[in-house]
């Protein structure tokens, strides 16, 4: 029989396989503890085997007796099996399994059966929500909303790959103080304009986006909204608090433009709103849901949440003011959910938000939050507490903050007008692919020195480029080729025998787990990282044997072996974001 003619094989599960004959072994030397725990790890020593157990030492203490005895009577009742070559007794009583070589190409096979659903986990009905970004549309993102963007983006993917229901959703702050901060910052560089200044407040929004909306509503609407600067100024209390000035600045807009106001208000809005989206879809950044933070005023969600709370007892009333028993629940001090005037806090939308999460079915609710909302944890839990929700169905993620550094020095995160530099700038600069890959090299709560000369190196230490160039390899080599790439899911793969080809079938086969594991713990972090050590499996074997050798045999294996470790570069680039290559 021919390699291309052999049969497809069943999809092999080692792990799977060996937890299946220890439980049988249990079965026969300890039932009574059959509800034990199988762990089966890969031994850092190759001379160890390609899994190893600490079934017997987990069961010392319930058995009393010596682990090592207990190891030996579970060997001695293991299962005959065919995918195992050996099986031995090391140290204070592991049980280390040794493959047979075809079990351990076994995975070769599996992948080129399932290709792009090779690690996909068995559908969920559990209803998952990631929101993540939700910056303020009041300016361009910056490079620290780029890491919640990554982030947040590839833990979505990561999740609906591990087999959830997954939704991704952006809570738009689209009411508030800070929209109307910038609604009038624009109309004062739009007064500018037509030579009515009024000085410009340094707590208003600075950046030259701020003048260019300016510039838009006067070529759209010439003077209409313009009023004199004595006007003005007549409505800012003398004070030397900034704050309050401000606001003096906010209501004058109110009153003088009354139903104008409102397209200001609309006009910054959509600029700020459009530019963001456009930023994130360009980043490869994609959400289901656009939540609009004044949908839940207009509804009634606000003032009902409040009214339940109220009505549970967990409210008080303080110098006019509505106050949120939250140190009750953990948090450091109370707070305000309505204040003396009648206005809500921020904080009540953020409870009316939540609530009405829960109220959509999520079964998992998911918040991406900068590493300075840490404190706002437990007042959010608190409050979903106090309104009778189950506050174990929101995790909160905390991603940390970028440092960009250039030539070995700390670059500085803003520009001489005072700017933070945009996720858009380090996009022109790096690219997406570094830009993605680079976001998630650390742990999302610890804090990212991003290299930026690393970043556009083509360069063995650049990781991302690393990874992309063991994708264009395997591509390069099947194109030299030119055979019919289907027919290699049925080839004898005997003739993979070395050990660096042993060691990249390991990689591959722990794809489908470390899945799972990193779904699990929210952690797309090690997905970065396992790419990294299977470009780094592949490159060693590549470089240490040809591929297109003249033997057929040989040859198709390895091409089999290839294109599967191509098919999981590729699962694995596709879901943080990153392109695979096919020349570099």
């Amino acid at each position: 029989m021919t390699a291309s003619s052999a049969p497809p094989r069943i999809a092999f599960d080692a792990r799977q396989h060996l937890t299946d004959l220890l439980r049988a072994a249990l079965a026969s030397v300890a039932p009574e503890q059959g509800h034990a725990e199988i762990i089966l790890e890969r031994p850092k020593q190759a001379s160890h085997g390609d899994f190893a157990s600490n079934l017997a030492m987990q069961l010392a203490r319930e058995l009393k007796t010596n682990p090592r005895q207990i190891a030996e009577r579970l060997v001695r009742e293991l299962p005959s099996s065919v995918s195992v070559a050996k099986v031995e007794i090391a140290g204070a009583g592991f049980i280390n399994f040794t493959l047979t070589p075809a079990a351990r190409t076994a995975v070769v096979a599996t992948v080129l059966a399932a290709g792009h659903g090779f690690g996909r986990g068995p559908a969920s009905r559990l209803r998952l929500q990631v929101e993540f970004v939700s910056a303020n549309p009041t300016g361009p993102l910056h490079v620290g909303h780029g890491r919640g963007a990554a982030y947040g983006a590839s833990l979505a993917s990561l999740l609906a790959f591990a087999g959830y229901e997954v939704t991704r959703e952006y809570y738009v702050n689209d009411a508030g103080r800070q929209m109307d901060i910038l609604a009038v910052s624009a109309w004062l560089r739009y007064l500018e304009l037509f030579d009515e200044p009024v000085p410009f407040p340094p707590n208003a929004y600075q950046g030259g986006y701020v003048r260019e909306m300016a510039e838009q509503v006067k070529q759209a609407h010439g003077d209409r909204y313009v009023h004199p600067a004595e006007a003005v100024l007549a409505c800012v209390p003398d004070t030397d608090d900034a704050e309050a000035r401000l606001d003096g600045l906010i209501l004058a807009g109110k009153d003088l433009l009354g139903e104008d106001w409102a397209y200001i208000h609309g006009h910054v809005l959509n600029e700020q709103l459009t530019d963001c989206r456009a930023d994130l879809e360009e980043f490869g950044v994609h959400f289901d849901v656009w939540f609009s933070e004044r949908s839940l005023y207009e509804t009634g969600m606000v003032a009902r949440a409040v009214a339940a709370l109220e009505k549970s007892g967990h409210i008080y009333l303080q110098d006019g003011a509505k106050w949120f028993s939250s140190t009750a629940f953990g948090d450091e001090k109370d707070r305000v959910v309505q204040r003396d005037n009648g206005l809500y806090t921020y904080f009540a939308s953020d409870i009316a938000y939540h609530l009405n999460k829960f109220e959509r079915g999520f079964d998992k609710v998911i918040d991406v939050w900068g590493a300075d909302h840490h404190g706002y944890i437990p007042r959010v839990k608190g409050a979903l507490a106090a309104s009778g929700a189950d506050a174990n169905r929101l995790d909160v993620t905390l991603v940390q903050f970028v440092s960009l550094f250039r030539d070995g020095q700390k670059a500085s995160m803003s520009t001489r007008s005072g700017e933070y530099v945009t996720l858009r700038q380090l996009r022109e600069e790096v690219g997406n692919d570094a830009c993605r890959f680079f976001y998630m090299l650390r742990k999302c709560d610890q804090a990212l020195d991003f290299d930026l000369d690393l970043a556009k190196s083509e360069s063995n230490d650049n990781p991302v480029y690393y990874v992309q160039y063991a994708h264009a390899r395997i591509c390069s080599v099947l194109a030299q080729w030119e055979g019919d790439q289907s027919a290699l899911v049925r080839t004898d793969l005997a003739p993979l025998l070395h050990e660096r080809e042993y060691a990249l079938c390991a990689r591959l086969a722990e794809f489908p787990e470390l899945i799972q594991v990193a779904a699990r713990d929210y952690a797309p972090h090690a997905l970065a990282f396992y790419l990294k050590d299977l470009a780094g499996d592949f490159h060693s074997w590549y470089n240490a044997e040809r591929v297109l050798v003249d033997d057929p045999a040989t040859r198709q294996a390895r091409l089999a072996l290839a294109l599967a470790t191509r098919q999981v570069l590729q699962n694995g680039l596709s879901l943080l974001g990153v392109s695979q290559p096919v020349s570099m």
